[in-house]
């Protein structure tokens, strides 16, 4: 014999209570979503990275370095010149290394340092001697050359009188100071005292004489006036 059904459960009275449907994703997806874009974001940052730094290679260029700390006036050996590989920049105009038998046997008008890359304006036309000049290093003191002198400049190697000394003429007037015309091969950095070596190209005949001169180390310079000044 079956039993009975059970009588049905009355719903309770009132107003039907409607759950909330909502249509955000989940708290986790978003984070999942925002972590694949940050990793597409820096993968495509690390190949513009590599891609720029594959160009600056590229654009490197060889070019003219000094190896060795060479003074103004001495001439450049081949041991003196090395080449180098830098990046391209307009901002800089070193030597390209095509032109390193060019400079071999040229006299820098600047004291060159090692290390530092060589320009075309550091070097001195020629070899800065003729055939017909001999070169003659003069040490002036202090305030006895003009400031500013540079290779090229056309100058009077003029012969100090000694303390006591003053030559005169034969009515007894003062007589002009002797003097030797030269033109400056190269300056040295003054030193401690504030005297500089200067290089001088005077003609053969010259040289002798200005170098007995010089060695009782009263010469003073006075140059000509520069083309165009």
């Amino acid at each position: 014999m079956e039993s009975p059904a059970a009588p049905p459960v009355p719903r309770p009275a009132g107003p039907r209570t409607e759950l909330p449907i909502t249509t955000a994703a989940p708290v986790k997806k978003q984070r999942r979503y925002a972590a694949a874009a940050l990793s597409t974001v820096l993968a495509v940052a690390a190949a513009l990275g590599a891609a720029a730094a594959v160009s600056a290679v590229g654009d490197r260029t060889k070019v003219l370095a000094i190896a060795n700390d060479v003074p103004a006036g001495q001439p450049l050996t081949t041991a003196d010149i090395v080449v180098a590989e830098v990046s391209a920049d307009a901002a800089l105009t070193p030597m390209p290394a095509t032109d390193r038998s060019m400079v071999v046997g040229k006299r820098p008008a600047v004291d060159l340092r090692k290390g530092s890359l060589l320009v075309a304006a550091q070097l001195q036309p020629g070899t800065g001697l003729g055939d017909d000049k001999q070169q003659v290093g003069v040490q002036v003191k202090r305030g006895q050359a003009p400031a500013g002198s540079l290779p090229g400049d056309k100058v009077l190697a003029v012969t100090v009188p000694g303390q006591g000394e003053q030559p005169t003429g034969k009515d007894g007037a003062e007589a002009p100071p002797t003097s030797v015309k030269a033109v400056v091969v190269s300056v040295s950095r003054p030193d401690a005292s504030g005297a500089v070596v200067v290089n001088l190209a005077v003609s053969s005949s010259d040289g002798p004489l200005l170098a007995t001169r010089a060695s009782s180390g009263r010469i003073a310079l006075v140059r000509d006036v520069r083309s165009g000044s």
